[in-house]
C-alpha cells in the first residue's frame, strides 16, 4: 500500500487568509480543496484573529492533514502591516498546534522558486503554474488561494529533498527553537 499524506498550506493574511490542501499518495499529489477565509466582515482585528483561528481549527477538523506548511512573515516598509501578518500567522499557527498538526514555515522567496523555479515570481505566475502542474481547469479569483496551495506543493516538493521547511510540534518547541522570537 502506498503511503498517503495530506498537507494543508497557509497563506497568512489578517484580511485575506488563503488555503490550499493536498492529498499525496505515493509520489503523486492531487488538489482536495482550496479557498479564502475573509475577514473583512470583522469590526476589530481581534476578531478577525479569533474568525482566522476558528477557520483554521475548522479546516484541520475537515480535511485531517498530517502537517501545515504555512509561509512566513516578511519584513516589508509598513511595521504595522509586518505585526497584523504575523499575528494573523500565529492564530493560525496555534490552530493547527492545537490539534496536534506539525508546522512547516517556509519563507515567501522558497515557495515561489519551489513552483516557478524563480524566487520573485508574481503571485500570477504562481497561479498559472499551479495551473499547469494540476491541469486546473479555473484558476480561483482570490490569488491567496493558490499561494495558500503554493505553500502546501512547496512542502510537498521539499519533502522529496533532504532540506526542509523548520518544523514545530509544540509551542513549547517552537520557543526553544525560536528564542530570539520570544521578548
Amino acid at each position: 500500500m502506498e503511503k498517503e499524506k495530506t498537507i494543508l498550506g497557509i497563506d497568512p493574511g489578517s484580511n485575506v487568509m488563503g488555503y490550499g490542501v493536498i492529498k499525496v499518495v505515493g509520489t503523486k499529489a492531487q488538489i482536495v480543496t482550496l479557498g479564502v477565509v475573509k475577514t473583512s466582515g470583522f469590526g476589530d482585528h481581534y476578531q478577525k484573529l479569533r474568525h482566522i483561528f476558528e477557520r483554521t481549527l475548522y479546516l484541520v477538523d475537515a480535511f485531517q492533514p498530517d502537517e501545515a506548511a504555512l509561509e512566513a512573515p516578511f519584513y516589508g516598509k509598513n511595521v504595522q502591516s509586518m505585526l497584523k501578518l504575523g499575528r494573523a500567522q500565529g492564530v493560525a499557527m496555534a490552530a493547527a498546534l492545537y490539534r496536534g498538526v506539525p508546522i512547516f514555515e517556509y519563507a515567501p522567496l522558497k515557495i515561489k522558486q519551489a513552483i516557478t523555479g524563480s524566487g520573485s515570481a508574481s503571485k500570477e505566475q504562481v497561479a498559472y503554474f499551479l495551473k499547469q502542474m494540476f491541469n486546473m481547469e479555473i484558476r480561483p479569483k482570490e490569488l491567496d488561494a493558490t499561494d495558500g496551495l503554493a505553500a502546501a506543493v512547496c512542502h510537498y516538493l521539499q519533502g522529496r529533498n533532504p532540506a526542509k521547511g523548520k518544523s514545530y510540534n509544540s509551542w513549547e518547541e517552537f520557543i526553544r527553537k525560536n528564542p530570539d522570537r520570544i521578548k
